[in-house]
């Protein structure tokens, strides 16, 4: 009977997410704490009616430190004496540039960027450190992309978010720190790439609907143990090993 908690589930990755992890039964999934920076779409209010109970939206900017600290006292006397089990940091933003240079951001435009991208997830992970540390999972699950691999940084330079690029590089090492922090506490710190969707940030051109990603995030999750702590894996998407997004479900070179 675990318990998640869920950065950006307006839309897109996060919803669809949110969706899927509803379907299972209750003994796997008891509770989504499902967190929006405003109140929540038609779509997750509708999610939340059907699901009596089982779906509780959290209204939060990962981008504030009293909101998130705000929701996380919230959660903790939801939860009672229970702890978090699972923590998935999906809430991103993406800006590309005329030409593709970092040279086009502003400093302002960047801090944005890594402010949400970055240290939004290290927000989220200290605010919610206790309740992951009472929780039976202490899983810690933070959504990244392929384009912030220095090791694909040649393949993927075509792609558009020179600084969205740079906020993924630095969440790896985010979450390697992590991993080695809490290691010896049982926990399993991932970096997991969702592919390139077709979604808002991924727009219309993604290899893959967002059902697919989701559906891949999810068994992952599931699957994850802490022997993989650290890791940063791809989803894997039967025939489609070779393309460029190498989605072969291995791990990703950093």
């Amino acid at each position: 009977m675990a318990t998640y908690l869920i950065t950006g589930t307006g839309k897109g990755l996060g919803f669809e997410l949110t969706k899927q992890l509803s379907e299972l039964p209750e003994s796997q999934v008891s509770k989504i704490f499902a967190v929006t920076r405003s109140p929540p779409s038609t779509a997750l209010s509708d999610l939340i009616t059907r699901n009596n109970g089982r779906i509780v939206n959290i209204i939060a900017s990962v981008d504030d430190t009293k909101s998130v600290e705000n929701a996380a006292q919230e959660i903790k006397g939801q939860l009672e004496s229970k702890g978090l089990d699972v923590l998935i940091n999906n809430a991103a933003i993406q800006q590309h540039s005329p030409n593709n240079k970092m040279e086009d951001f502003s400093a302002a435009d960047f801090s944005r960027i890594l402010e949400t991208n970055l240290v939004g997830p290290h927000r989220v992970i200290t605010a919610f450190l206790p309740l992951l540390r009472a929780g039976t999972q202490k899983k810690i699950i933070n959504i990244s992309s392929t384009m912030g691999s220095i090791a694909w940084a040649d393949a993927m330079n075509i792609a558009q978010g020179s600084a969205y690029k740079v906020s993924k590089a630095g969440l790896h090492m985010l979450n390697k720190q992590f991993s080695l922090d809490l290691a010896e506490e049982g926990f399993t710190c991932l970096l997991v790439s969702p592919g390139w969707l077709k979604t808002d940030l991924g727009t219309d051109y993604g290899d893959f609907t967002v059902d697919v990603g989701a559906a891949e995030i999810k068994r992952i999750v599931l699957a994850s143990t802490p022997a993989q702590n650290g890791k940063f894996l791809n989803i894997h998407v039967p025939g489609h090993e070779k393309s460029p997004g190498r989605y072969d479900g291995k791990e990703i070179e950093w």
